[in-house]
């Protein structure tokens, strides 16, 4: 062989072994990383819609798709060392959900795309440069439509309550995207001649004395920010919420089912399912800087009679009627 023939042999056999291995790596089961501040037992549903998604889309577990899964039950300082061990797999896609998921994801890579769910403010937090150009590796779906859910919510609770005037707010500080939201909540609540007294819980101990607090300042009613930690320790809150004669407003709709009277948010389930076509779109190529982030389009009314009647309240047939799901 001459001395141009073996020069161009060997260039060729240098471009082209990233394409072999990239087409072996395609050829094979995608590998997936799905990151969550929430318990595995109480968001099986959720990971039941995302995988729905997912089979709609061709993708089945086991067989061109691998999945590794890190739940933090809650404790968000579990997550930067959970997203890290996930970065180290060298996945195709990091899944992360809600907030402070996606913000450890976030810090661990620059370059492995993340996909987002139920991610409050991903602008005000700093997970991406704007909703219609995320501008960086980290696309999704956020939690909440626009400021106007907050004041519609009020509203609904207003409606439930005629006569409330002092609500008490539990909020976690520790998640990065509430204290963003507690300035609308403010403003939403002026509107409607409600005085708000914001109560702080980071970890379920601390949830017996929020209660004590409410009940020293005689507040009248519990709305209570969307967190996972109120979320993973939801039959406990209903409980107290219940026993200190508090009716409750709630942003997801599990916290209803778990005995809250009534909720008012996104449906999770639809946006967890939703998902699954971002990942689609990443495993086929898609950059996430090129992919809008998605707002919710379904807001859902759920309303727990079984709540009302142990309260010793009358919910309005106005307010029955708008409901998405009245439970009984």
């Amino acid at each position: 062989m001459d001395r141009r023939r073996f020069l161009l042999t060997s260039l060729a056999g240098v471009f082209s072994a990233p394409l072999v291995v990239e087409a072996q790596r395609a050829a094979g089961p995608r590998s997936i990383g799905y990151l969550s501040s929430n318990s595995a037992s109480r968001t099986q549903h959720l990971v039941a819609a995302f995988r729905q998604g997912l089979r709609e889309l061709g993708y089945v577990e086991g067989q061109n798709i691998n999945i590794e899964y890190r739940f933090a039950e809650g404790k968000f300082e579990r997550l930067p060392a959970f997203a890290a061990e996930l970065v180290e797999l060298n996945l195709d896609v990091i899944v992360a959900t809600p907030t402070n998921a996606a913000l450890a994801a976030k810090s661990s890579t620059a370059t492995i795309p993340i996909v987002m769910v139920n991610a409050g403010d991903p602008v005000g937090v700093g997970l991406v440069a704007s909703l219609a150009r995320p501008g960086g590796n980290v696309t999704g779906l956020s939690y909440s439509p626009g400021l106007e859910i907050v004041g519609k919510g009020l509203e609904l609770f207003k409606q439930a309550i005629p006569n409330v005037r002092l609500v008490a707010v539990l909020w976690n500080p520790d998640n990065k995207a509430s204290a963003l939201g507690l300035r609308d909540l403010k403003a939403a609540a002026r509107s409607y001649g409600i005085q708000l007294q914001f109560i702080e819980a980071r970890e379920p101990n601390e949830l017996d004395a929020a209660f004590v607090t409410i009940r020293s300042a005689r507040l009248e009613a519990l709305l209570v920010v969307a967190d996972t930690m109120f979320i993973v320790h939801r039959a406990r809150l209903a409980d107290l919420a219940v026993k200190n004669r508090l009716p409750s407003m709630h942003g997801v709709r599990e916290n209803v089912e778990a005995g809250g009277l009534m909720s008012y948010g996104p449906n999770s389930v639809a946006n967890y399912r939703r998902a699954a076509a971002f990942v689609d779109k990443i495993l086929k190529g898609a950059k996430p800087a090129d992919l809008p982030v998605e707002q919710p389009t379904t807001v859902e009314l759920v309303l727990n009679l079984k709540t009302a009647k142990a309260l010793g309240l009358t919910i309005p047939p106005s307010l029955l009627g708008r409901a998405d799901q009245v439970i009984e």
